[in-house]
């Protein structure tokens, strides 16, 4: 998982994790991941956006180091193309997509197993619902 310089900037002036990315959207991606958080998305497709609803998503209050996703919430979204998801980028709904080094985004990767997301299947089909049942980010102690 790659945090952008905007993200780290926010946390490092005082703001939390939570406040930072409650009420953004997780958006999912095939094609070539980007070198960082701070890179545009290029010529990645964007596969689905998922939020709360018509919402964004937010995050229950963190505790052992793990903040997750918030308990009654629906985090889904319906496929906007077909394609093999290869990365996602947790954003703030105004994001572009572009270069950036103060946009606050979280980037990884997504598979079936040993990714920064994984999910059942990573062949999204345009016109079927995706939905995130689990997501979690977590401090590491040391």
């Amino acid at each position: 998982m790659k945090l952008s310089t905007g993200l780290r900037n926010a946390l490092l002036s005082g703001g939390s994790l939570k406040a930072t990315l409650d009420g953004g959207e997780i958006r999912i991606y095939s094609g070539t991941v980007p070198a960082d958080a701070d890179a545009a998305i290029g010529g990645a497709t964007l596969l689905v956006t998922i939020k709360n609803g018509g919402s964004g998503i937010t995050f229950a209050t963190a505790s052992g180091g793990v903040m997750q996703k918030a308990g009654g919430e629906t985090w889904s979204g319906t496929n906007a193309a077909t394609g093999t998801a290869s990365f996602y980028r947790h954003v703030l709904s105004a994001d572009d997509g572009s270069s950036s080094t103060t946009a606050a985004r979280i980037q990884g990767t997504v598979a079936v197993a040993g990714a920064d997301m994984n999910l059942t299947s990573v062949a999204l089909s345009s016109g079927a619902t995706q939905t995130l049942n689990f997501y979690s980010i977590a401090m590491p102690a040391a």
